[in-house]
Order: structure tokens, then C-alpha cells, then sequence
């Protein structure tokens, strides 16, 4: 079997589920400053599809790219890692 190409995964937190099918994820990264090489925090937002709209607000979810679902919808929730407290 032909194996597909490699797509990317993200691990981000729920932040709105007020949409039809559609979660926005946050996720978190550290980069270092380019000059002083502090470590910062960079957080951005991803419009992620979710099938059954099992995901609430504040749930770990990992996300994986696929093909453009609607004008800003790229991902789509592969599972929930965390369910919110």
C-alpha cells in the first residue's frame, strides 16, 4: 500500500466551540528570542473540523493537517487527549 504524505500534527487547548463542526485551537510553542535567546512563549490559533462536535472548551486535543475544509478551516481533530475538568 502506498503510504501518504506526512502531515503535521499539533497539540493545542480548545478555546471555542461555539461553531457547527468547527473548534478554534490554541497552540502553545516556545522559541527562543533570535538575539537574546530568551525562551518565549508564542501562542496561534487554529480552526480545526470536529465531526461530531465531541470537543468542549478547555480539552486537549491533537489536530492534524489535511486539505482545506472551507476559507480558513485546514485541520481537523484527530482525538481528545485531555477532557477539560
Amino acid at each position: 500500500m502506498e503510504e501518504r504524505g506526512h502531515r503535521k500534527e499539533r497539540v493545542g487547548v480548545v478555546t471555542s466551540n461555539a461553531m457547527q463542526k468547527t473548534v478554534t485551537v490554541s497552540v502553545e510553542r516556545v522559541v527562543p528570542h533570535p538575539l537574546y535567546k530568551k525562551a518565549l512563549k508564542q501562542t496561534k490559533k487554529y480552526k480545526a473540523h470536529d465531526e461530531q462536535s465531541q470537543c468542549q472548551v478547555g480539552d486537549t486535543v491533537l489536530i492534524r493537517e489535511t486539505r482545506p475544509l472551507s476559507k480558513t478551516k485546514r485541520w481537523r481533530v484527530v482525538r481528545v487527549l485531555k477532557r477539560a475538568d
